[in-house]
């Protein structure tokens, strides 16, 4: 098999399994949306089982993506970012990076007004930082209510329960950085000598 294409196949079961991650979905949800079996889903994601196309579309569909975006299909020449974005409880998330595992980076875009059902805080594994563009981000982080303004950005270990919207009526803009357990942001500033 040319390396190449072997090596498109090794990172199709970590691409797979960090768009269903991504999206929240368990394997038996999407056993149950696909029609394909717990086990070789499992055995995809852990590349354990060679991914065909008979198993890859109805993954596609079940996730509104295209296959190319599940197999990392080589880039055609086209300099064009071709953003996909995920709509999710109202809310506007736009994959800013396109490979699997490791740091993910999002354009988030959350509508302004009040949440009907008032901040509802949850927690999973991993490691957040955000940065606000536009408007003001309300954010309750444990047992503290925050807001955030255009320029200031915050960071957490996302096992404390958290929750994020508009602090008003008017839509917030903001760049998400989220991260496996253990990720941590570096910042490195080179002083400048005189």
């Amino acid at each position: 098999m040319d390396g190449d294409v072997g090596g498109v196949l090794a990172a199709v079961g970590p691409r797979l399994r960090a768009v269903r991650r991504q999206r929240e979905v368990t394997l038996a949800a999407l056993a149950e949306a696909t029609g394909i079996s717990v086990s070789t889903l499992s055995r995809l994601e852990s590349g354990q089982r060679r991914p065909t196309l008979e198993l890859l579309l109805p993954l596609a569909r079940a996730h509104g993506v295209p296959i190319d975006e599940l197999v990392g299909a080589p880039p055609t020449g086209d300099p064009r970012v071709h953003i996909r974005p995920i709509r999710r409880n109202g809310r506007t998330f736009m994959p800013l990076t396109r490979r699997p595992g490791g740091v993910q980076a999002y354009k988030i875009i959350i509508p302004g007004g009040r949440e009907p059902a008032g901040p509802e805080p949850r927690s999973h594994e991993g490691y957040e930082w955000l940065y606000v563009l536009n408007g003001r981000l309300r954010l309750v982080l444990g047992d503290q209510d925050i807001v955030l303004v255009p320029g200031e950005a915050a960071e957490f270990d996302t096992h404390v329960p958290h929750w994020l919207a508009s602090a008003d009526t008017t839509p917030v803009e903001l760049l998400g950085l989220f991260g496996p357990q253990g990720e941590r942001a570096h910042v490195r500033a080179r002083s400048r000598r005189g």
